[in-house]
């Protein structure tokens, strides 16, 4: 009977470390094994949006720093990056040599609405994840039908809702003239800012001018939007039309109130090209600490970002808010790539993405990191900032949940 017993312990603990072991195996999909994990990105380092191309190569230097620290898990990250000149064509072409022919396991925080939105279906039916989007448009964050994609900076939507809601609390009979992108990304933010402003915003908004991202200025939309007679303008419009419009409405004497999208709120390619002065009232909203602020200078967290950057990044500018950006999206992905241990599917790749709950050195007090298998926004919260000529200066309560 006692050998028995022995001989069945045996057994179980036999079985125990086959399980153990089964469990411990490591999974990979295309672009991860034991030494490296390949990742896709791309990015406009050319062309109209080229302000951001700073974003992917920030990107690059943060893995840098990380190989140079023992990698992930002891892989190295491997950063396939791509230029589409902010063309969706292009960018549908990078898309799939990066997973066909590449064969990466992911692709990461591609630039630009309309350029994610012509290769979203594609990376769903591939099976691949499309991850951390560097765009806010709403479309990134519906899990039931586009399980493979998942955005990362808030919704543009939820963005211009605070900007209604600021005007209708402190400027209630605002006359308002808007500017915005002719694609997704502006109908986006103007969907956003409409809501906001409900019924009365059939009343209060009296222009509104489209631009095309390849045109060469938008001089004319603002001569137009200022003879409109409107106090109030929301200037929905990448960098380098955001530094014409704030030049252009000072050259032309124009003063109103101004609000201005998050995503065109960088000091180095937007501010300083319009002139620091020029833009002094301007409002935006924002979800980092903004390098230029002395708030942050000189705390461990900006300090870890300056060593970072004169370290891995000398190249870069420590004025861009977009390289702080990068920081952020990239430690985001790192997160996730450790979660995952050595289990590198694509499948429990997304499954990691979507079970965050971090904070990160760069956010603002109040903003975090959190998603859930139903929640494919990872950051909702941001707070109101107006440029007093120097510098972005902070004000009022973080909206979000």
């Amino acid at each position: 009977m006692k050998r028995f017993f022995l001989k069945a312990a045996a057994a179980g603990a036999g079985a125990l470390l086959v399980s153990r072991a089964g469990f411990a195996q490591k999974k990979y999909d295309d672009g991860a094994s034991d030494k490296e994990i390949k990742i896709g990105g791309i990015s406009p380092y050319s062309g109209p949006a080229s302000a951001y191309g700073t974003i992917g190569k920030g990107i690059k230097a943060y893995f840098d720093k990380v190989n140079a620290e023992g990698g992930v898990n002891g892989r190295k990250l491997v950063w396939v990056s791509y230029d589409d000149g902010y063309n969706p064509a292009k960018t549908v072409e990078m898309a799939r040599k990066l997973v066909e022919q590449d064969e990466v396991l992911l692709i990461f925080n591609v630039l630009g609405t309309p350029t994610n939105s012509s290769i979203h279906k594609y990376m769903n039916q591939k099976k691949v994840p499309q991850l951390f989007n560097a765009t806010g448009a709403t479309k990134w964050g519906e899990p039931k039908d586009f399980p493979w994609t998942m955005g990362w900076q808030p919704s543009y939507q939820s963005e211009a809702k605070i900007y209604a809601q600021h005007i209708l609390d402190t400027k209630p009979n605002a006359k308002i003239a808007i500017i915005y992108q002719n694609d997704d990304y502006g109908r986006d933010y103007l969907k956003g800012f409409e809501d906001g402003l409900g019924d009365k915003g059939k009343t209060m908004i009296i222009k509104k001018l489209t631009y095309e991202s390849t045109d060469a200025t938008i001089d004319s939309q603002m001569v137009e939007l200022k003879a409109s007679g409107a106090d109030t303008f929301f200037n929905i419009t990448i960098p380098k039309f955001a530094a014409q419009a704030i030049k252009k409405a000072a050259e032309i004497g124009w003063k109103p109130t101004h609000y201005l999208n998050g995503v065109s709120s960088s000091v180095a390619s937007v501010i300083i090209p319009a002139g620091a002065d020029n833009a002094a009232g301007v409002i935006t909203a924002y979800f980092m600490k903004d390098p230029t602020d002395p708030t942050w200078g000189g705390t461990p967290e900006y300090n870890a970002w300056l060593v970072w950057m004169q370290r891995y990044y000398p190249s870069g500018d420590i004025k861009d808010s977009n390289n702080v950006y990068a920081y952020c999206a990239a430690q985001t992905m790192v997160e996730v790539l450790k979660k995952a241990g050595n289990n590198l599917t694509r499948e429990n790749i997304m499954k990691q993405a979507a079970n965050l709950d971090l904070t990160l050195p760069m956010l603002l007090p109040g903003v975090n990191i959190k998603t859930g298998p139903d929640d494919f926004f990872p950051v909702e919260r941001q707070q109101l900032q107006r440029w007093d000529g120097k510098s972005w200066v902070l004000f009022g309560k973080v909206y979000g949940r």
